[in-house]
């Protein structure tokens, strides 16, 4: 599947966003390292500590279905701007994925590739790996 290929697919899942407080609609294509792609869209709640973000629904909805490993991930966002996994999504990703691609795709279609590890260099998993 081409960077592209996986752009459009985030798109589309961030089509479904339910997004009613932050009117910002985001998107998530994950690729597991066997070729497998899930998706995921925000899903906000007015309790707003219980949203969650579309990197962490795609990645919840891989590991639901036996994912182990992540190739690498895209972003897509209506915001106008490249829009970066926040703090949480990283740290919860970084268990899954070692330094694949990150692919951040603006409403225009535009897009920008990023290194996993230039985002969260040192993760919390770093210690999992010591302690196991």
């Amino acid at each position: 599947m081409t960077a592209e290929e996986l752009a459009r697919l985030a798109r589309t899942a961030g089509e479904r966003s339910y997004s009613p407080y932050s009117k910002v609609k985001v998107g998530c294509a994950l690729e597991a390292t066997d070729g497998t792609i899930f998706l995921g869209c925000n899903v906000e709640n007015a309790s707003f500590s219980m949203t969650l973000c579309a990197e962490r629904t795609a990645l919840f909805k891989g590991v639901s279905e036996g994912l182990r490993r992540v190739r690498r991930v895209a972003i897509w966002s209506d915001t106008g701007i490249f829009l970066y996994p926040c703090g949480a999504c990283l740290q919860v990703l970084s268990e899954w994925i070692d330094d694949g691609d990150v692919i951040l795709v603006r409403d225009d279609g535009e897009s920008k590739t990023v290194r996993f590890h230039e985002l969260i260099p040192h993760s919390l998993s770093e210690l999992k790996d010591r302690l196991t």
